[in-house]
């Protein structure tokens, strides 16, 4: 049970965050959620690492204070491409079972090359692929 739901996690996560890029950009953003798990920085299992955010008081994903943006921006997050739900679900599935050439080393972050967030000066570039930049922390 714990393997499907950490394959549902993955591909949600996938799906969301590199559903439009190439495979091998899909496989990259899945490797970073593996290695937040294996960070000892990071929540232990992959439904934690892609749900890590900022909680209210209720115990709430505060809005856009989530590691990976799609999980509490406020929009819906049902599947509304079935095909992209499907090469999410076979990314996540071989990713999870190791069956995929590692592409970001150990990188824990990313994000589109579109922006330029706040932390990225503080973290070694390791990759652009796709839409996406990876990186791994490494102190200045």
């Amino acid at each position: 049970m714990l393997l499907k739901t950490a394959l549902m996690c993955l591909a949600m996560n996938v799906y969301h965050e590199a559903r439009d890029q190439s495979t091998v950009g899909q496989i990259a953003v899945a490797q970073v959620v593996i290695n937040r798990v294996n960070d000892n920085r990071y929540p232990d299992s992959v439904c934690k690492v892609v749900k890590q955010s900022l909680r209210d008081e209720d115990g709430l994903p505060i809005k856009d204070k989530c590691q990976f943006s799609w999980y509490c921006d406020g929009a819906s997050d049902k599947v509304h491409e079935k095909e992209a739900w499907k090469k999410s679900l076979q990314v996540a599935k071989s990713v999870l079972h190791g069956k995929t050439t590692n592409l970001v080393g150990i990188s824990t972050h990313y994000h589109a090359d579109s922006v330029y967030p706040y932390w990225a000066k503080e973290y070694k570039r390791i990759a652009k692929i796709d839409d996406h930049i990876f990186y791994e922390w490494s102190k200045k």
